[in-house]
């Protein structure tokens, strides 16, 4: 296994700056004395947010409890995807405190209780980016407040269903990654 020391930053250089990231690359000299440029975007770290609504909330039907979801159209990729609530942490904020305003933000529903269940690095290959999965509960009626860029239908899913809805075509890696990591944490 080869150490950091082992490679040298000959440069780093931003290429453009937008809005929302930064991209540019690296020169290295790698383990063996070779150069190689090594590009990357670099993100804001973001938060998602699995959040159980308890079936009283919701007048529920019968149920039980369910995860709260928001459908959004991804111009990026020209689809409209059933995903996590989830955003940007802003300077300061904590990944729990993110996500309850990101929550409330987007759905109209404030956490009483939020975990922080895992933070990890997204595509480390090309991005530098660190995303974390935060727990949700204890639901009650907030302010919505979308961003001038959000179209989002709130929808909701039986716990028991929501991995496989999540799994229906068109599928993405945050959500996915999100409640798998909830399962295995026992919180769903």
């Amino acid at each position: 296994m080869t150490d950091v020391d082992d490679w040298e930053l000959l440069e780093e250089v931003t290429e453009y700056d937008t809005p929302w990231y930064e991209g540019g690359y690296d020169r290295l000299r790698q383990p063996d004395g070779s150069e190689k440029r090594y590009y990357w975007a670099d993100l804001p770290p973001a938060v998602v947010v699995v959040a159980r609504v308890d079936a009283d909330v919701l007048e529920d039907d019968g149920d039980g409890d369910r995860l709260l979801f928001v459908e959004q159209y991804r111009p990026t990729i020209r689809e409209t995807h059933l995903e996590l609530p989830a955003g940007i942490v802003e300077d300061g904020e904590s990944y729990t405190t993110a996500a309850a305003r990101e929550l409330e933000e987007e759905t109209g529903f404030r956490p009483s209780s939020t975990a922080l269940l895992q933070e990890y690095a997204v595509a480390t290959g090309v991005l530098r980016h660190d995303r974390a999965v935060v727990y949700a509960e204890g639901l009650e009626p907030g302010e919505r407040e979308l961003d001038n860029n959000e179209f989002l239908e709130v929808t909701t899913v039986p716990i028991g269903e929501a991995l496989e809805r999540a799994r229906e075509q068109p599928a993405n890696d945050s959500t996915l990654t999100a409640l798998l990591l909830a399962r295995e944490e026992g919180v769903l």
